[in-house]
């Protein structure tokens, strides 16, 4: 089969050898997810500002369309928190919820994504994800798992709530508790701590009683649902939903139309695309991170492959399949793609069949939902984000490296104070702006020969042999115009410190690349030295970046010369002691000195 094909269609190659065993992985995987979904989506629409129909309907086709681009075998693609409160986030200023042109913003912001994902994936832009430090998105998830929970508390208490930060949720939150409805109360309190005890004590309890591991996680799983059912009943019996809001304030998920995904379409008008580019760029690349995490995690448990860029295909063309199909902004989800994996999919198949449950609920099940209180879809939202809240991510950075630790402080409070576009938008640039203060001061070590060896080692850490006139840098970092004058400083200090000094070695084993910056900077390093009467020399230059700078004339005014090793040069450039006088080895003492190498 065609190699292209393959490519971009990766179900035509674990579709060949699909058989029966897979199907009957996959269908049970399907029936576990598909009962997971079914209050998530509902529940996730409803927090994005969309009618509860919407999140099924974002649940289905794009779910298939993954099936077919997607790489992941476990993957399980659709609406989820944090891309759900992005897009409220996003569409709040530009159309009052309830309305339809919120509706259509969605779309549009739906297929903005869906677009610049497919774009990234043909380009094959996928490192672009690695400029998110893991600490940045772990700080910005934790945030946005706070400020989701606080944002529905307002249907747990059943009282008018509103606020895009932490500081203006409270407030809301604080001037509206003298009208909170104790049955609301009641029923988001009781909902929140079933669902809380299902998550941790279900499964044990069952597996006590005899219950076999596969039926105790499908009846784990089903606890959402359980929920939903007792709760909606509840209301239902006691006519709790019936009336005005004034009159009987227990707010109810109301109509919900009995069919399948309808045929939608965005609006792609030139004022509404200037407003939504950014925010579906940062939605794009925040969905993208957190469903390739997800996707690479669950394919190493299994030996299996996932192709980053083939990814942003998969997912763009999921998201395009919600814009035309009444959805808003999809990805892949960590809690049901965990489940799926674990309930034993083994295709994306698993997803199709998903999809098919879906689309039966969406036709066969909605009317039973009108009395579904929005407390019991607020407590799943709330269980399920807390999940996500990753609060030891603090200590660990501060153990580990402050620089780290201020980049997730800074998302963690300009999320929660400023809102989830400031501070994905701070995350972003934290992570780029740290990788930039890492780079651009490299850690160069002086280094020495390890006695009895050919080994080199750092002077500050270990005994080593030194010449007094060869200073040998090794540098741990590929050089580049951030950091390129740097390396200038720290070789013209050092030398002009020491006058013994008549050559300078930079040991490159660590430098992958020199751009065109740090070589004009190698140059004006050899003038300087030459300057000073001391030869530059290069060792253990890697094959790439010695093809790039035989390409120039750098190599032809070195004033020194290129050795293979270290060793080499070494040996190359240390004076020949006087026969008549012996000279014994210059050996430094060891030196341990705190906080001088990273």
């Amino acid at each position: 089969m065609h190699a292209g094909l393959l490519r971009y269609f990766p179900i035509l190659d674990w579709g060949r050898s699909y058989g029966r065993v897979t199907f009957a992985n996959d269908l049970m995987a399907a029936v576990i997810v598909t009962i997971m979904l079914i209050p998530q989506s509902l529940a996730y629409a409803l927090l994005a500002g969309l009618p509860a129909e919407a999140g099924l309907y974002a649940s289905i086709v794009p779910i298939l369309l993954y099936a077919v681009f997607g790489t992941s075998r476990a993957l399980a693609v659709g609406p989820v928190a944090v891309v759900s409160l992005m897009t409220a986030a996003s569409l709040s200023d530009i159309a009052d919820q309830g309305t339809m042109g919120y509706a259509v913003a969605a779309l549009s912001l739906a297929a903005l994504s869906g677009v610049m994902l497919l774009a990234m994936g043909l380009m094959r832009l996928g490192f672009l994800a690695n400029f998110l430090s893991h600490p940045v998105i772990a700080g910005f998830i934790t945030a946005s798992g706070l400020l989701i929970a606080a944002s529905q508390l307002k249907h747990v208490f059943g009282i008018p709530a509103a606020g895009h930060n932490l500081p203006e949720i409270i407030g809301s939150l604080a001037s509206g508790l003298p009208q909170t409805n104790p049955a609301t109360l009641a029923i988001g309190v009781s909902a929140t701590g079933f669902l809380f005890w299902v998550r941790k004590g279900l499964k044990p309890a069952l597996r006590g009683i005899g219950v076999g591991p596969r039926t105790a996680d499908v009846l784990t799983k089903a606890g959402p649902v359980a929920a939903v059912v007792v709760t909606t009943l509840l209301v239902w019996g006691l006519e709790l939903g019936n009336g005005d809001l004034q009159a009987n304030p227990v707010q109810i998920v109301g109509h919900v139309p009995a069919s399948l995904p309808p045929f939608t379409l965005p609006d792609l008008s030139l004022d509404l695309v200037s407003q939504l580019l950014l925010p579906a760029a940062l939605i794009s690349v925040i969905g993208f991170v957190e469903s390739i995490s997800v996707a690479q995690t669950l394919a190493a448990k299994r030996r299996q492959r996932v192709d980053p860029d083939q990814e942003l295909i998969g997912l763009g063309a999921a998201n395009l399949g919600a814009a035309f199909t009444g959805g808003f902004p999809v990805t892949g989800g960590f809690s049901r793609s965990v489940v799926n994996f674990d309930a034993g999919a083994a295709t994306p198949a698993a997803g199709a069949f998903t999809a098919i449950g879906l689309a039966v609920a969406a036709l066969a099940f909605t009317p039973l939902i009108h009395d579904l209180p929005k407390a019991t879809l607020a407590a799943t939202i709330i269980v399920a984000v807390l999940g996500l809240v990753d609060v030891s991510i603090l200590r660990r950075s501060w153990a580990y490296s402050k620089a780290d630790f201020a980049a997730v402080l800074g998302t963690i409070l300009l999320t929660l104070g400023l809102g989830v576009e400031v501070g994905v938008s701070a995350g972003v640039g934290l992570s780029i702006l740290l990788h930039l203060y890492k780079t651009s001061r490299p850690h160069v070590a002086e280094v020495g020969r390890v006695p009895g060896t050919e080994h080199f080692r750092n002077i500050l850490r270990h005994r080593v042999e030194t010449v007094p006139s060869i200073l040998t840098l090794r540098i741990d970092e590929s050089l580049y115009f951030a950091n390129a004058r740097y390396l200038e400083d720290i070789i013209q200090t050092r030398v002009a410190q020491d006058k013994a000094i008549d050559h300078v070695i930079l040991q490159c084993s660590a430098i992958n690349d020199i751009d065109l910056s740090a070589l004009e900077s190698l140059e004006e390093i050899m003038h300087r030295l030459s300057e000073m009467k001391v030869q530059l020399h290069l060792s253990e230059v890697k094959g790439p970046v010695m093809d790039r700078l035989e390409r120039g004339d750098f190599l032809d005014q070195l004033t020194g010369r290129v050795f293979l090793s270290q060793h080499e040069a070494m040996m190359a450039l240390t004076p020949r002691p006087d026969p008549q006088e012996p000279q014994e080895p210059n050996t430094r003492p060891l030196q341990i000195v705190g906080g001088t190498e990273p």
